[in-house]
């Protein structure tokens, strides 16, 4: 069975371009980033990121706009997933946003810092964790949007020198409690890394490298992101 790839991709006036190349490259799902000021998820290379867009005026209409022109770039098929936080949608509303995002051609949403069983009416993908409790794993499944995406470490996101160790029992604790599609992201950013997480769950989710070579243009990033392809469909 296909593994499914993710590729994280900071809002901005490239980004219907890059996503264009990623999808070329076998990204099978693209993940959009709204900057924040505050992102305590997110490492130095999205920090970076963000600032940058921040910059460049991407506030949360225009990362909708970048969404949209995405969406119309990609076609109807590939799921977009934009990644934001609470206080962006406190300050937009958060009805307001839920309908924005869908109308922008949004597949799902991710919230990075609101927990399971907070805001239950948003439909989104849950974030879990290799210290979440059983319990709290088992509201994020119940509730989750289609898969769970499970955080492979404790810390910010970022390259690591191998996968974590965590993931393994965090992959099989999850499975006692859901038949959903499991995501791993965190921490991957190689091909062999990939590899290995995909081995335990249906699908990778690539960010802080993605964005480094996001930065090298559309070709650069559609040749690694077919390298993390490669090594999915070597399996």
């Amino acid at each position: 069975m296909s593994k499914t790839l993710c590729i994280y991709l900071m809002a901005g006036p490239e980004t219907p371009e890059l996503a264009q190349a990623a999808v070329e490259g076998g990204a099978d799902l693209v993940e959009i980033g709204f900057p924040f000021s505050d992102p305590l998820a997110d490492g130095p290379v999205i920090r970076h990121a963000a600032e940058r867009a921040l910059a460049q005026g991407m506030r949360t209409s225009a990362c909708l706009e970048s969404l949209g022109l995405t969406r119309q770039q990609l076609g109807p098929e590939i799921p977009l997933v934009p990644m934001t936080y609470a206080s962006l949608l406190e300050a937009y509303g958060w009805e307001r946003f839920a309908t924005d995002a869908e109308r922008a051609g949004a597949t799902s949403l991710i919230v990075a810092d609101l927990p399971a069983g907070e805001r239950q009416g948003l439909r989104r993908v849950q974030l879990v964790a290799p210290t979440s409790t059983n319990e709290r794993l088992a509201l994020a499944a119940g509730t989750t949007d289609g898969w769970l995406y499970l955080v492979t470490l404790t810390g910010t996101t970022g390259s690591r020198s191998e996968l974590s160790p965590l993931l393994t029992a965090l992959v099989s604790r999850a499975r006692d409690l859901t038949g959903l599609p499991l995501y791993a992201g965190f921490g991957i950013s190689t091909p062999e890394q990939a590899r290995a997480a995909a081995e335990l769950t249906d699908g990778v989710v690539v960010g802080s490298r993605a964005v480094e070579v996001a930065e090298e243009g559309p070709g650069a990033l559609e040749t690694y992101v077919r390298s993390l392809r490669s090594a999915l469909d070597r399996m």
